[in-house]
């Protein structure tokens, strides 16, 4: 049987002609990196960075009881969202175990639910699923749009001369519809470094233009390489590593993100309900490596010898040039255990997450 080819996104000849190199990334031949992940990770920390997430999937939900289906689907009460608002959120099973992650933004009339790019097909097939006795639709509108991120301290600056839509009237997690560069498009202020910045939606005929002007008034091009340390120094979970079927939303200390109280249940709220009362049977800690070493997704975390968890993320921090982890562990490790770093015991210890965040003038 023939491998499957990958999937490209509308910049793929823009990152050949900038001589990214590319790798599968969830079935999308993607960039891991262009100069190097240390000089695109400090670009985003100083200046700003251009990335393609373009494999991000967009699904609408609308119709009469759109609402209602958005509110069963996510933990969180998006009836507190007004129009130009977007918010973070879990999607469960009954379980309680984690379909995804998603941002829920609330348009006119309708919700628009961005999707992990791994969990496109999945999502999409459970929101039906569950929602087959409301009169809505459920439409996968990823083929429909071309998803830019450009973050850092000068995203703003650098990218109001290409709108009339004026930058600094859009609070963070809030967005707006205008044009960028001509085009249509809808700025979001969000983004997934711990800096500031903007994701914007076009659509895919105009993406290129877009990010070449945008590059061309000194944004560096960023791969996915530098995208995995920076959202790890912001201490952001990555679906398939801190949040999974086998893990809670609040086991991996997203619980800000789920309203328990919402009166009209979302799908696993009964049993995230009962697990908040029951107290957690693993918790997500943020640590540093205090031997030599670096962690990686997978190692055993230890204490007295005994396996108490695992890493779930791990890295050599370019803005800390310190050994940063994530892990799941039992809910009675305290502040110093070992991370198992190929079959030797590197000692290391919890710290308050985030590892790294920016100075908000």
């Amino acid at each position: 049987m023939a491998a499957q080819a990958l999937r490209h996104t509308p910049l793929y000849e823009e990152h050949k002609a900038l001589g990214a190199r590319l790798v599968d990334f969830a079935g999308w031949e993607m960039p891991v990196q262009y100069a190097g992940i240390k000089a695109e990770h400090e670009a985003v920390r100083t200046v700003a960075g251009l990335f393609d997430v373009s494999h991000m999937g967009e699904v609408v939900i609308k119709g009469p009881q759109a609402e209602d289906a958005v509110q069963r689907l996510v933990t969180r009460d998006v009836s507190r969202l007004s129009v130009g608002q977007a918010g973070y959120a879990a999607v469960c099973y009954e379980s309680g175990g984690t379909v995804d992650d998603v941002l829920v933004y609330r348009i006119p009339e309708d919700f628009l639910i961005v999707v992990n790019a791994s969990n496109r097909e999945k999502d999409v097939a459970h929101f039906r699923e569950n929602t087959g006795d409301l009169d809505v639709e459920i439409i996968d509108e990823s083929d429909d749009w071309a998803l830019l991120a450009l973050q850092g301290p000068r995203a703003a600056e650098l990218l109001q001369p290409f709108t009339q839509t004026d930058l600094s009237a859009i609070k963070y997690y809030r967005y707006e519809v205008g044009e960028v560069e001509g085009v249509y498009a809808v700025l979001s202020r969000t983004g997934y470094t711990g800096e500031d910045g903007f994701e914007l939606f076009v659509r895919p005929d105009d993406a290129p233009r877009v990010w070449r002007r945008l590059i061309e008034a000194g944004a560096v091009p960023v791969g996915l390489g530098a995208r995995d340390t920076l959202r790890l120094e912001a201490g952001m979970c990555l679906y398939g590593n801190e949040l999974d079927a086998e893990t809670t939303p609040l086991e991996a200390g997203i619980g800000f993100a789920v309203h328990l109280d919402k009166e009209q249940e979302f799908v696993g709220q009964e049993a995230l309900r009962r697990e908040n009362e029951a107290g957690l049977k693993k918790k997500l800690v943020g640590f540093k490596v205090e031997g030599r070493g670096i962690a990686r997704h997978d190692y055993p975390v230890a204490v007295g010898g005994e396996t108490v968890g695992s890493v779930t993320s791990g890295t050599l921090s370019p803005t800390l040039n310190e050994a940063i982890g994530l892990a799941l562990v039992a809910p009675d490790v305290e502040d110093e255990f070992e991370v198992v770093i190929r079959n030797k015991p590197v000692a290391a210890r919890t710290v308050p997450l985030p590892f790294y965040k920016r100075d908000k003038k």
